[in-house]
């Protein structure tokens, strides 16, 4: 019996100790320039994945997260590497050695980002179809991977062009109307993140989502959330200047990108988080295992 006990107290715990972490590399962008870049990354990158296959474990089992993290990794992997050779669906662009190790071309860590905020992103948009303990068996199938490659995409729109001109994460051949990101990356997240949550959604459909309280979805909308909040930590450089100049020679205020991403994160990431938990604390009578 106290075994049992411990061990759902750290099943409890862990998720939120891992956003914890995360929340620990977020403020450490105050530090830019005078922390290593790289450990940045992976504070931003590791504690979502790490959060994603434990959190989803208790909701898809451990094959259903496996699956997951298959098609997440494969299909982002997958469209990266198609853009970076022709340019679609996300445009030209390169990346430079800010994010670590590659493989052809591609930051492993960037990959892992696929699993991360994937997850979080699916959680939200189950959230806010009502779909938690349910099966994915009527019109759910559809307007779930739809809503989350919206709610995905809403993350990258907070931070591509920080990333991009402040960090210098990857370089755009062609700049772009969006602070030098051109609006094909935009529906490159969009066709990506859709095409992976639409083969995971049938994956389990009529399959039985094992019951969880709804605070165990909690977590996962809280991670969202504060990487919204993470943003308004950004600071840029002092060695960076005032201006950044895209590919084609446009200059861009930094400070104007770092406000934009500010606003996204705020009027549009945190309201989702906030619809998410109205919708799932507001949806009808408790489950059975909210009761237990």
């Amino acid at each position: 019996m106290l075994a049992n006990r411990l061990k759902n107290d750290q099943s409890r715990f862990l998720p939120w100790g891992l956003l914890l972490l995360y929340l620990i590399g977020r403020t450490l962008q105050l530090f830019a320039g005078r922390v290593p870049n790289l450990i940045i990354v992976i504070f931003h990158v590791v504690p979502p994945a790490l959060f994603a296959v434990l959190h989803g474990a208790r909701i898809y089992r451990w094959r259903g997260m496996l699956v997951f993290a298959a098609l997440s990794l494969g299909v982002g992997t997958l469209f990266e590497s198609l853009s970076l050779r022709t340019g679609f669906p996300f445009g030209h662009y390169r990346f430079t050695d800010l994010m670590g190790p590659k493989i052809f071309d591609l930051p492993i860590l960037l990959a892992l980002a696929y699993v991360g905020m994937g997850y979080l992103s699916w959680v939200v948009s189950v959230a806010l179809v009502g779909g938690e303990n349910r099966s994915l068996s009527d019109g759910r199938i559809v307007w779930t991977p739809m809503i989350a490659s919206f709610v995905m995409t809403a993350w990258d729109l907070s931070m591509e062009a920080v990333w991009a001109d402040v960090d210098h994460g990857w370089v755009w051949r062609d700049g772009g109307s969006y602070y030098g990101v051109p609006i094909s990356n935009f529906l490159g997240w969009l066709l990506t993140t859709y095409v992976f949550y639409q083969l995971f959604a049938f994956y389990i459909r009529n399959r039985e989502i094992l019951p969880a309280r709804k605070s165990h979805y909690l977590p996962a909308i809280s991670f969202y959330a504060l990487s919204a909040m993470g943003n308004l930590l950004v600071i840029a450089p002092s060695s960076l200047g005032s201006i950044f100049v895209d590919a084609t020679g446009k200059q861009w205020m930094i400070s104007s990108i770092l406000r934009t991403s500010r606003l996204v994160s705020i009027f549009l990431m945190v309201p989702l988080s906030l619809a998410a938990c109205v919708t799932l604390y507001g949806s009808g009578r408790p489950s059975r295992a909210d009761c237990s």
